[in-house]
């Protein structure tokens, strides 16, 4: 995102960036009827459509498509903006923007979810920010369940419906060697071989030295880095690396 130039065949680096007050003369030259100062508007807040997208950029959207939607968000608040009040214009359309892109999300999610759900969810969103307001704390389910007066259940199932699904080769952490993927973390523990397993562990890592075992608890149990553990037992970091190298080959050759 960040070193692409181009997007949807526009320029990035010669965007032009209007002033407010830019903003506030051609809003009301449009309101006249001059459809190049709409033009204007446009071209000089691509920036600002820019600058919203980088929201989402995790997501693994294309991004032409995102700012091609976002574009829809800006004309749409260039054509709804009051300029009778007084409210910058960015403030106005960075909300429009935001929800046409996560609209755009929500129709296209790979998990198909009925619009009634999506209303209950959404619906639940702004009760728990409004009783989070009023009570200066994150309510709860109960609280929220009966603002709506819905069952909890009901608002549960809606609430975690709408929850962005996570790829099993999504990283979870990574220390400069193997990357561990959530696929990693996912067990079946119906499986009998998993206790079995996990006595072969226990007993391999019974057969480490103190300083071994102990390097491997600040490594992974108290996710400390190299260097912290190096700072912790008083050596250095290469001897961290390669203790703890041949913990784990120990390890994985014991089971």
């Amino acid at each position: 995102m960040y070193n692409k130039v181009e997007i949807c065949g526009v320029n990035t680096s010669n965007l032009k960036v209007l002033t407010e007050q830019e903003k506030m003369t051609l809003l009301k030259k449009m309101h006249e009827g001059d459809q190049s100062a709409r033009d204007e508007l446009v071209n000089g807040n691509l920036r600002l459509v820019l600058s919203v997208i980088q929201r989402f950029t995790q997501r693994g959207e294309n991004l032409d498509d995102l700012f091609q939607v976002g574009c829809i968000g800006l004309i749409k608040s260039i054509d709804n903006f009051d300029i009778s009040l007084n409210v910058r214009f960015s403030t106005y359309a960075v909300p429009m923007i935001i929800g046409e892109i996560r609209r755009y999300l929500r129709d296209n999610n790979s998990i198909r979810i009925s619009r009634s759900m999506r209303d209950v969810a959404y619906k639940a969103m702004q009760v728990k920010e409004r009783l989070t307001n009023a009570m200066l704390r994150d309510p709860t389910i109960e609280e929220i369940s009966n603002e709506m007066e819905l069952p909890k259940e009901d608002v549960v199932l809606a609430l975690e419906s709408i929850v962005e699904p996570v790829s099993l080769y999504e990283p979870v952490y990574s220390d400069g060697g193997d990357t561990i993927y959530v696929m990693d973390q996912v067990g079946d523990h119906n499986d009998d071989k998993n206790w079995l397993d996990e006595i072969a562990l226990k007993e391999a890592i019974r057969n480490l030295n103190d300083r071994e075992k102990r390097i491997l608890y600040l490594r992974f149990f108290k996710g400390m880095t190299q260097i912290e553990v190096s700072s912790e037992i008083g050596i250095s970091q290469a001897q961290v690396s390669r203790l703890e190298k041949g913990a784990l080959d120990h390890i994985k050759n014991q089971i």
